[in-house]
């Protein structure tokens, strides 16, 4: 019972106590009926029905993030009385808690509600509860709706006709580097040597143990032709990692629609990688770059000198930061200086708070090391800085 139906209770009750006692019998109607009305509501919003699960669906398929999303809740009602008022209320992740007035239409009951300029993120439904409300609000009752999934909010990537790293790379003649898809076998296991085998191939430590040959079994491992790195490890949440994350699906659509293999890894508190061979492959990593958050720990430079990760295997490498530690510089200069290709996508984070502060030393360093490089900022136009490579927005002018 809602505090207008106790005080309606209460006024009925007292009501009727003053017409007893002063013997003036036309308060008894109203005091019956504030009574009655009051006890009433209360058993109608306890026998009215209520939502049993709730679906929700937005209005596209896909959603882009800075657009108005449109949302709808279908409630499936249970047994009872028709409710005369239905809201489901619940929190949207950081967007907050909204109400949502659901219209009963049998046994079903829909609602809609329009978010304004929505983020890019991922926004599960939590905390939420459905009110019944009797007409005159004297009664209440809420019950918990069974928690449902999530809202995700993609990134609005650029089409890039040629990427920057396309010019990072040449030969002492000025032609460019062709990589050969990288391929190559791990070791599986050790077995019995077979009739013909190269003795190189031979375990000597199991031949020693079993008194006879074994050799070293490999397997077929083919890898990923490059990768593209997000670092979300100490990157300032807002604008300047919303960038980062547009400029790494910008770059991995863009390499996966040229038929590359790629290898999308995101530095988060637990670094998450995701292969891009195929059109579903592609929907799973953008789905990981809606929901992508700067919550990591390990520096990047770190990730990246573990030699049983991933991305220890791939042939050409993009970083996409907003920081340039000198480990990093130096992960990327070696990687250069042994014939391997590397990039990095620095985001200037400081542009964003009208604070630029570009590290040019460091970056012409990389440039100078062979080390394709693209400078990202607040005003900045993606797509010109991702599609061409140039020593001029490196150096700022």
């Amino acid at each position: 019972m809602t505090r207008r139906g106790g005080l309606a209770l209460a006024l009925g009750c007292a009501l009727y106590a003053a017409a007893w006692l002063l013997g003036a019998r036309m308060l008894y109607p109203v005091a019956i009926g504030l009574t009655a009305g009051a006890l009433g509501a209360a058993l109608w919003v306890r026998a009215a029905r209520r939502p049993a699960a709730v679906t929700r669906r937005a209005g596209r398929d896909l959603q882009l993030e800075g657009e108005d999303v449109a949302l709808e809740l279908r409630a499936g009602l249970t047994r009872g009385l028709r409710p005369a008022v239905l809201v489901v209320t619940e929190r949207l992740g950081r967007l907050g808690e909204h109400r949502i007035a659901l219209e009963p239409h049998g046994g079903i009951a829909t609602g809609r509600v329009t978010l304004r300029r929505v983020p890019r993120g991922r926004y599960p439904f939590t905390g939420a509860t459905a009110t019944v409300e009797d007409p005159f609000g004297l009664a209440r009752a809420e019950s918990p709706v069974a928690k449902g999934g999530a809202l995700l909010v993609h990134p609005r990537l650029v089409v890039l006709e040629g990427v920057f790293t396309e010019s990072g790379a040449r030969g002492a003649g000025g032609s460019r580097l062709l990589l050969r898809r990288p391929s190559g076998f791990d070791f599986h296991g050790v077995r019995e040597h077979q009739q013909g085998e190269s003795l190189r191939r031979v375990h000597w430590p199991s031949t020693a143990k079993r008194g006879e040959l074994m050799v070293k079994d490999f397997e077929d491992a083919p890898r990923d032709e490059l990768a593209i790195v997000l670092d979300a490890a100490g990157a300032p949440a807002g604008p300047s990692f919303d960038e980062q994350v547009r400029a790494a699906g910008s770059l991995l659509r863009a390499f996966a629609a040229g038929g590359r293999t790629a290898l999308l890894a995101v530095n988060r508190v637990r670094p998450e990688y995701h292969h891009v061979a195929s059109e579903r492959d592609w929907h799973a990593a953008y789905d990981a770059l809606a929901a992508a958050e700067p919550d990591g720990t390990t520096p990047v430079a770190a990730l990246l000198g573990v030699e049983a990760s991933p991305l220890a295997r791939v042939g050409e490498l993009v970083v996409v930061t907003s920081a340039v530690p000198r480990a990093l510089a130096d992960r990327l200069v070696e990687r250069a200086s042994a014939g391997r290709r590397a990039a990095l996508v620095y985001v200037d984070a400081g542009s964003f708070a009208g604070r630029s502060a570009v590290p040019t030393a460091d970056l012409l360093r990389l440039s100078a090391a062979g080390v394709a490089v693209a400078v990202a900022g607040s005003g900045h136009d993606l797509a010109r800085v991702l599609g061409a490579h140039s020593l001029r927005a490196v150096a700022g002018a």
